[in-house]
C-alpha cells in the first residue's frame, strides 16, 4: 500500500516466495481463518461453567442448535458427523465474512477452495456410506426396482458426481457476486450510503454458510440410510 505499512498478508506471501514456496493467496487466506477459529475456540473454551455466559453461552447455543437440526434431519446417527458438518459451517461462515475486512480477500471467492471443500464433502458421505453398508452401498445407486437399474446406475451416478461441482459453483457465485456489488456500490456511492448494504451481505453470506452446511447433511443423511 502507497505510504503505509505492507499489508501483513503481503508479508507473509514474500516470506513463502523467499524461501523458495508458492503459496496462493487464498491458501493464506484459509489459515487466517482457521487461526481465527483456534483462537476463538480456545476463548470459548478456557473457562467453562456451569451456568454459561459470554463467548460460551453464545457458542453452546449455536452449536447445540445446529446440533439439534442434524439430529432431527438425520437421527442419532448424524452426532456422529456431527463435527465434521459443524467445523465446515463455522470455516465457511468466518470465511465469508472475513472478505469485509479491509486487505482481506474470503478464501470461499476462490474457486479452489470451495472445490477442495466439496471434494471433501463428497469423499466424506461416500466413505460414510461404504464404512456401514460396504459392498450393498452400491444399492444407493440401482434404483428401487431392479427392472430400473440400468437406466437409474448413470443418472444416479452422473448425479452424485455433479454434487461438488455443484457446491463449488454456488458457493464461489455467491460470494464473488456479492463483493463484486460491493465494490461497486462502494465506487458509486459514498461510504455512509453503502453501509447499510454491509447488513444485507452478511445475511446473505450467512444463508450461503447454512445452504452448504445443510445440502452437505442432506448428502450426508441419504449415504448413513438404509437403502431399499
Amino acid at each position: 500500500m502507497a505510504g503505509g505499512l505492507p499489508h501483513p498478508l503481503l508479508i507473509v506471501e514474500e516470506a513463502f516466495h523467499a524461501a523458495g514456496l508458492n503459496v496462493p493467496g487464498n491458501v493464506v487466506n484459509a489459515w487466517v481463518v482457521m487461526v481465527v477459529m483456534i483462537v476463538i475456540g480456545s476463548m470459548a473454551t478456557r473457562k467453562l461453567a456451569m451456568v454459561p455466559g459470554g463467548m460460551q453461552n453464545f457458542f453452546e447455543f449455536l452449536v447445540g442448535g445446529l446440533e439439534s437440526f442434524v439430529v432431527a434431519n438425520i437421527g442419532e446417527k448424524g452426532r456422529k458427523v456431527f463435527p465434521f458438518l459443524c467445523g465446515l459451517f463455522v470455516f465457511i461462515l468466518i470465511g465469508n465474512l472475513i472478505g469485509f475486512v479491509p486487505g482481506f480477500d474470503a478464501p470461499t471467492a476462490n474457486i479452489n477452495t470451495n472445490a477442495a471443500m466439496a471434494i471433501t464433502v463428497f469423499l466424506f458421505y461416500n466413505f460414510w456410506g461404504l464404512k456401514l453398508w460396504g459392498p450393498g452401498y452400491i444399492k444407493h445407486f440401482l434404483g428401487p426396482f431392479w427392472w430400473l437399474t440400468p437406466l437409474m446406475l448413470p443418472v444416479e451416478l452422473i448425479s452424485h458426481l455433479a454434487r461438488p461441482l455443484s457446491l463449488t459453483l454456488r458457493l464461489f457465485g455467491n460470494v464473488r457476486g456479492g463483493e463484486i456489488v460491493l465494490v461497486l456500490l462502494f465506487a458509486l456511492a459514498p461510504v455512509v450510503s453503502t453501509f447499510p448494504m454491509y447488513f444485507m451481505f452478511i445475511l446473505a453470506k450467512t444463508i450461503q454458510a447454512f445452504v452448504f452446511f445443510m445440502l452437505s447433511m442432506i448428502y450426508l443423511k441419504g449415504s448413513l440410510e438404509h437403502a431399499h
